[in-house]
């Protein structure tokens, strides 16, 4: 798919708790095993962040989240629709349904995310039982829904 007629302002890359981003951020953060193996950098709009949290982050406590203003890496994305594979697949991911769209995925660039992609990275914690938009850390700007 192209770009959506109304793109998002901002895409996000989460991290897990064992892998915390320098500060301050290099020009190229190391490419997790999951996104090597796919090639390419999966990532997530406001809306899929809580699927992508409760699905590939289960068991994390907090995460980091990298805030990537879209027009940053638009011409690096690819709106890819996952529908119908698992996450143990090339490609796939949590929604196996295709409920929530077409994901943004970094092809190109070199796999490479980083200080010049990023503009905030943010420390999210857990609140109590699933993961939920509480503790949100980028303020009331794009808050993740359910």
């Amino acid at each position: 798919m192209s770009t959506p007629p109304n793109p998002p302002l901002y895409i996000y890359k989460i991290l897990p708790s064992s892998t915390p981003p320098p500060s301050p951020l290099p020009l190229a953060l190391p490419v997790s095993e999951l996104d090597q193996r796919d090639n390419f950098i999966h990532l997530s709009t406001s809306r899929q962040l809580l699927g992508t949290l409760r699905n590939f982050f289960a068991h994390e406590e907090k995460v980091y989240v990298l805030r990537i203003p879209y027009v940053r890496v638009q011409r690096w994305i690819r709106w890819e629709d996952a529908k119908g594979k698992t996450a143990d697949e090339v490609g796939g991911c949590w929604d196996t349904e295709g409920s929530m769209g077409y994901f943004p995925h970094i092809h190109g660039n070199g796999l490479k995310l980083g200080r010049e992609e990023v503009d905030e990275v943010g420390e999210w914690v857990r609140g109590d039982g699933e993961w939920g938009a509480a503790g949100w850390p980028f303020g009331e700007e794009d808050v993740p829904t359910a």
